[in-house]
């Protein structure tokens, strides 16, 4: 596999899992006790963008392994 080619099915592959991982840190404000007036109950409280980004560059550099190790061995 090319560089440029591997570079780009891992972006690919690092955005498809984005929203896999996403929801495994979203804490409501229902949830939090913390409902700000004129938003919904089920909105997000707080984020941590940056743990939710380490761990999807970590899913997805897991991931990128698989399809690598399996397009190799083709």
């Amino acid at each position: 596999m090319r560089t440029s080619v591997a570079v780009a099915t891992f972006f690919c592959l690092w955005f498809i899992t984005l929203f896999a991982v996403l929801p495994f840190f979203a804490k409501t404000q229902e949830e939090a006790g913390d409902v700000i007036p004129g938003t919904p109950e089920s909105a997000p409280h707080k984020i941590n963008v940056f743990k939710l980004l380490w761990v999807n560059t970590v899913v997805a550099a897991v991931t990128f392994a698989g399809v690598y190790a399996v397009i190799a061995n083709i």
